[in-house]
């Protein structure tokens, strides 16, 4: 199967609730603590948050989906669209698909037409990076889409359940390093949903990673879609991976100066979002219900789901006393079982 095949499968099948872990996030191991006497009034609350030294409007980054293909090109205009009108972040999909393809760059490149000011990060793969990535070809995906980050994705699980996987693990974190010292733009480390730990995190920070986003279990199982797509009954490995909250305690309780964290995996509602915020993470991240939306409705759809999540965390934010994304700290979560 082609690579542009591959793209086209894994955009369809991340919306087939079949792809879903049965796993939990682990959120559900914590309350949100009720403030009677929140004592700020509504139109005082301010969901805007920072990453990498940029306001946003909302602590919500777009997390890399799709690209490669003609109808990706679509998707990621309303995208696009959508994250330049309502000041957002977002990455592009897998751009390795454009340095094999070539004619794939436009449905790339197309989404600085659509974003012009937007912050958008290009994508590679940690096991490519490994493999050997010039700087020709490094400034290749980044001038593409005029990138503001970098984001190396980290997915073994989901290499090691492709019939045409790449298997090429050793080296990553050294090619990580090596990119820190060898581009002016922010590294971004993300997992593909099944977790990084807290010393997996703390040997990407000595290598100079400063923003990780940790995408645990919890949200689609990239062994699932794999299995789906080649008609695998199950796997030993569809459950596997760490649960996103688990990660978020791991990673904060190292204390490391100067991280940021991302919170992805299972991020459906404001509640996950705010649980996250309050475990740790500045940000947080999600894809599968954004392509959902734009699936049964375009932009307008898109929209509809962001005001909607606008409203809901500056109503959760009123009543935990919290007129800042900041304001949101762990004593504002009640432990209800242990994860």
């Amino acid at each position: 199967m082609s690579i542009t095949d591959r793209k086209k499968d894994h955009v369809r099948l991340c919306l087939d609730d079949q792809s879903a872990y049965k796993k939990s996030t682990g959120f559900e191991a914590w309350d949100l603590k009720h403030n009677a006497l929140p004592e700020i009034d509504f139109n005082q609350v301010n969901p805007s948050a920072k990453l990498l030294g940029r306001t946003f409007g909302f602590p919500l980054f777009i997390s890399s989906m799709t690209g490669g293909y003609s109808e990706a090109g679509a998707v990621n205009a309303v995208i696009a669209s959508f994250c330049e009108k309502n000041n957002l972040p977002f990455g592009v999909g897998s751009q390795r698909v454009m340095l094999e393809k070539p004619e794939e760059e436009s449905s790339f490149s197309l989404v600085r037409k659509y974003a012009p000011t937007a912050f958008i990060a290009a994508n590679i793969g940690g096991s490519q990076l490994a493999e050997g990535l010039s700087d020709t070809r490094l400034r290749l995906l980044a001038d593409s889409i005029r990138a503001d980050a970098i984001i190396v994705h980290l997915n073994p699980l989901q290499e090691l359940m492709q019939p045409e996987g790449d298997l090429t693990f050793a080296g990553i974190l050294k090619a990580v390093e090596s990119l820190v010292r060898r581009t002016d733009l922010p590294v971004i480390v993300k997992e593909t949903g099944a977790g990084i730990s807290g010393a997996v995190a703390l040997r990407l920070y000595d290598a100079g990673v400063k923003v990780i986003d940790v995408a645990g279990a919890g949200g689609t199982s990239w062994s699932k879609v794999e299995n789906l797509r080649t008609n695998t009954r199950s796997s030993l490995f569809d459950e596997w991976g760490i649960p996103t909250a688990v990660c978020l305690k791991e990673i904060d309780a190292l204390n490391l100066p100067d991280l940021e964290m991302i919170a992805s995996g299972g991020i459906r509602n404001v509640l996950d979002m705010v649980k996250a915020i309050c475990l740790g993470a500045g940000f947080t991240a999600t894809a599968q219900p954004v392509i959902q939306a734009i699936v049964e409705g375009g932009e307008d759809s898109l929209q509809n789901l962001y005001d909607g999540w606008y409203r809901d965390l500056c109503i959760a934010m009123c009543l935990l006393g919290a007129s800042s994304v900041e304001d949101l700290k762990p004593s504002m979560l009640r432990l209800v079982k242990d994860n």
